[in-house]
Parts: C-alpha cells; sequence; structure tokens
C-alpha cells in the first residue's frame, strides 16, 4: 500500500510485524531503546489502533460534518468499539469516546474541528502485549470546501502496562505522549502526506526502576514514518506497525 488509506480504518486488515532488532542501548530498567520504539509504533499504527485510526475517525467525522453543513457550534458525539477478527495473529480491542464542537473563523463561517477523546483497551502482537487507557485532543483544519486537505494539531496520551515476549525481564508499567504538528491528510486520497511530532515514553519496571526515552518524528508520506528516540532512527510502516532499526 502506497500511503495510509485513512478511511479503511474500520475495515478487515491482515498485520504482519518484523523481527525485532538487536538494540543494546538502555536508558533505564529492562527497557531498551528498542523497546521504547516497539512502544511508539504501537502507538501510532493501524495495527494496534494507534494515532492513525484516531485520525482516521476524526477526519472521516470532519467530511461528514462538510456534507450535512453542521454549522457554527455543533456538538457530536461518537462511539466507537474495534476487536480483531477471530483467528488473528495480532489481537487487539478498544472502546473509544469521541466529542466534536465545529469552530468558525471570522466569516462565520466553520473552518476547523475541534476533537476530545477518551480511549481504554489492550492489544498483543508477535513482540509485545499491552493494556492502555488514554485520551486525545486534535484540532483538524480544513472544513473549507475549497480546502484540498485536512491539517490536524494535538496531543495523543496513553498509560499502562507492557510486556515483551522476547524478553521476559521487560515488562511493568509505561506512559506514551505524542505532540503531532500539521499532520496533512489530502481529502482527495485521505492519505497522509506530512508533518511531524515529539515523543515522550516513560515507566518502570518492577526490579530495575524507571526509563525515559524523547525523540522526534517525522511523517514521510508513502505509510512511512521516521522515529528519532534517543539518537536511534527507525522506519515505521504506519499501517502494519513493522519497524526497522536504520
Amino acid at each position: 500500500m502506497a500511503a495510509v488509506l485513512i478511511g479503511a480504518v474500520a475495515c478487515q486488515k491482515t498485520y504482519y510485524y518484523g523481527p525485532r532488532p538487536n538494540n543494546s542501548l538502555n536508558n533505564g530498567g529492562n527497557v531498551s531503546n528498542a523497546d521504547a520504539a516497539n512502544m511508539v509504533a504501537n502507538s501510532l499504527s493501524v495495527s494496534t489502533n494507534g494515532v492513525v485510526n484516531i485520525v482516521g475517525d476524526v477526519t472521516l467525522d470532519a467530511a461528514s460534518l462538510i456534507r450535512t453543513h453542521a454549522g457554527c457550534g455543533t456538538t457530536q458525539a461518537d462511539t466507537i468499539s474495534r476487536q480483531s477478527p477471530a483467528g488473528s495473529s495480532t489481537t487487539y480491542t478498544y472502546n473509544s469516546k469521541y466529542n466534536y464542537t465545529v469552530n468558525c473563523g471570522s466569516n462565520n463561517k466553520p473552518d476547523s474541528l475541534l476533537s476530545s477523546l477518551i480511549y481504554s483497551g489492550s492489544n498483543s502482537t508477535s513482540s509485545m502485549s499491552s493494556s492502555n487507557l488514554g485520551n486525545s485532543i486534535f484540532k483538524v483544519a480544513g472544513l473549507d470546501a475549497a480546502a484540498t486537505s485536512f491539517v490536524v494539531n494535538g496531543e495523543y496520551k496513553s498509560s499502562g502496562s507492557f510486556a515483551s515476549k522476547t524478553d521476559t525481564a521487560s515488562h511493568g508499567n509505561n506512559n506514551i505522549d505524542i505532540v503531532i504538528t500539521s499532520l496533512t491528510i489530502t481529502k482527495a486520497s485521505r492519505s497522509i502526506t506530512s508533518g511531524t511530532g515529539t515523543i515522550s515514553v516513560t515507566g518502570d519496571t518492577p526490579k530495575s526502576g524507571s526509563f525515559s526515552y524523547t525523540g522526534t518524528l517525522v511523517f514521510n508520506g508513502n505509510n512511512v514514518a521516521t522515529l528519532t528516540l534517543n539518537g536511534k532512527t527507525y522506519k515505521i510502516n504506519l499501517y502494519t506497525g513493522i519497524w526497522t532499526s536504520v
């Protein structure tokens, strides 16, 4: 797939996860730089109901509000439950509750959508399992019919527990914070073309204490994002969650 098809986030999907790179950099506890990158990938990808799914939901509802000519101050609530198909190698279940408000510009015409979300759930991939809850606030610009793209700014937060399947010592609690800036989604193809972000991954493990990683994110288009985390660089497939060390 050449791009993240935002409109297909709720459809049936098959996911594949690549091998976990051997990365010895450890910034506290038993959680390596590679483990932290894995957590970020899971928080982003369609396959684990990450930020890409959330942005997909938000922009789909924005498009719906445009079609119905929603006026200034219009509010709307949306509840979405997702679960992996029976027999999937990657399993997940999530419940999400959205609230939206239509904002208008100086011309008293709708120009942006404010979205707030609370969610809870769990997922399990070939390399890591996690249970988490969190929230997000995103502002979607581009409600004007003349705009060719949506532009999303905001923040996603997650907190919960994790357990590595490749290193039994790597388990505990984690907190993930992703701040998104100018994430651009074309209306015609519903694909992510550009954007940036900042990343924070913190937590603790029972035996070795706390860990902390920070980094940056660049959305490259073509279904790929580049993550730089504590000086290490990774390529993440935003649809499958596959990531590789660069």
